[in-house]
């Protein structure tokens, strides 16, 4: 069939195998996703987007398949320039010194008529027990690893008192039994749906337990992703 009786019966003709594809049409990479995710959360950290605006967005960027669904979650940003497929050099990046290793602790901690601390860079499982008889217990998860997407605080303090930090870009949750005596749960949840969750449980007699977050401290490393620096 010639070209012109093509044309008639309106019948498409292919493409050619070597037409480039759009930009729009390219596939993502899971660099690009989390390029976006960190331009959205710098937008965030902001005030340019509200938590229910950061959560979609953050969604709709991790289940992105083409760079014409990445861009438009930015488009709309003024503090960031529009994305683009287009990479130029990247510039050499200077050497960060190592992290020290994390440590491996116990996942109870436990006082008896003292005083116990974790903290610093430690490797925190899926459960710690903390346990405060006349004594105190404190711990820090600031500057922790997290190994597990969730984090189970067990706390049974009686006569004594559990203090618990964790960054600012965790959700914490849970609550417990005070019985003449306190238990306060400062309770939130994260921007980033894929950040880790601490719930705090557990009782305190004649004594008390406090979780909240610690303003100024993000967590840097989980079980998801790893940051440097």
């Amino acid at each position: 069939m010639t070209k012109p009786e093509r044309a008639r019966l309106d019948v498409p003709e292919r493409a050619p195998l070597d037409t480039p594809v759009a930009e729009a049409d390219l596939r993502a990479s899971d660099a690009d996703r989390e390029r976006v995710a960190d331009l959205l959360r710098d937008a965030y950290a902001e005030g340019r987007l509200t938590v229910e605006e950061h959560s979609e967005r953050i969604e709709a960027a991790y289940r992105a398949k083409t760079f014409g669904e990445l861009a438009p979650l930015t488009r709309d940003l003024p503090a960031h320039t529009p994305l683009s497929m287009t990479k130029e050099p990247a510039a050499p990046r200077p050497q960060a010194a190592p992290l020290p290793p994390a440590r491996t602790e116990s996942p109870s901690i436990v006082a008896v008529f003292g005083g116990a601390t974790r903290k610093g860079r430690w490797r925190v499982g899926s459960h710690l027990r903390a346990v405060a008889v006349f004594g105190g217990v404190e711990i820090d998860l600031t500057d922790a690893v997290f190994e597990s997407p969730e984090v189970v605080v067990e706390v049974a303090a009686v006569f004594g008192g559990v203090d618990i930090k964790v960054p600012e870009n965790v959700s914490l949750h849970g609550g417990g039994v005070g019985i003449f005596g306190g238990f306060d749960v400062k309770e939130q949840t994260a921007a980033d749906p894929y950040a880790p969750v601490v719930r705090v449980k557990g009782a305190a007699v004649f004594g008390g337990c406090e979780a909240r977050p610690r303003r100024g401290k993000k967590l840097k490393e989980w079980v998801r992703k790893r940051l440097e620096g």
